[in-house]
């Protein structure tokens, strides 16, 4: 794994909207345009979105983002310019981008994934989420999704409080 010396992990700016769309097209099969990265950067106050610069470089080699919908984070995108795969970016952008939003205060987080795509639900796996579901067809060519969630510590309490409160009798 490498090193990050010379990666910034920061929120996205609108400098950085170019970039996005760019692996966007070489990292998905139905990429977002350039306008809807822009709407969600620029005009989407309920969105966060984290890039991986190679400051040596000065590029933007990766990007993830989400959605805030009240104390959830529904991750929208991940991607890692192909040529800098295998380096940990991946790992570390999804880290980030849940650290980030739990300081904005959510606590559990959800996303769809091809149910091909083998190393993305790894390393989703690695950070805690599992699987909880299928979205038939939810892709355009067809694919299923699975659908995969991540509850924080904070999330778990809360919801056993609520079943304590309602009598049903969970041990805190």
């Amino acid at each position: 794994m490498k090193t990050y010396d010379n990666i910034v992990f920061r929120e996205a700016l609108s400098a950085d909207i170019d970039a996005i769309a760019e692996l966007e097209k070489v990292c998905f099969k139905d990429p977002w345009s350039r306008a809807a990265i822009r709407d969600e950067i620029d005009k989407n106050p309920m969105s966060l979105y984290m890039v991986a610069e190679d400051t040596d470089i000065k590029q933007v080699i990766g990007y993830a983002g989400l959605w805030q919908i009240f104390d959830e984070g529904n991750i929208t995108n991940i991607a890692v310019d192909p040529k800098r795969r295998r380096e940990g970016i991946g790992d570390r952008l999804v880290g980030e981008l849940v650290r980030n939003s739990m300081e904005r205060g959510m606590i559990s987080f959800t996303l769809e994934v091809r149910v091909s795509n083998s190393p993305a639900i790894s390393l989703y796996e690695r950070h805690g989420f599992e699987i909880a579901g299928i979205r038939p067809g939810y892709y355009g060519d067809g694919e299923d999704a699975y659908i995969m969630w991540l509850y924080t510590e904070e999330r778990i309490i809360n919801e056993r409080r609520k079943i304590h409160h309602a009598g049903g009798g969970v041990q805190l």
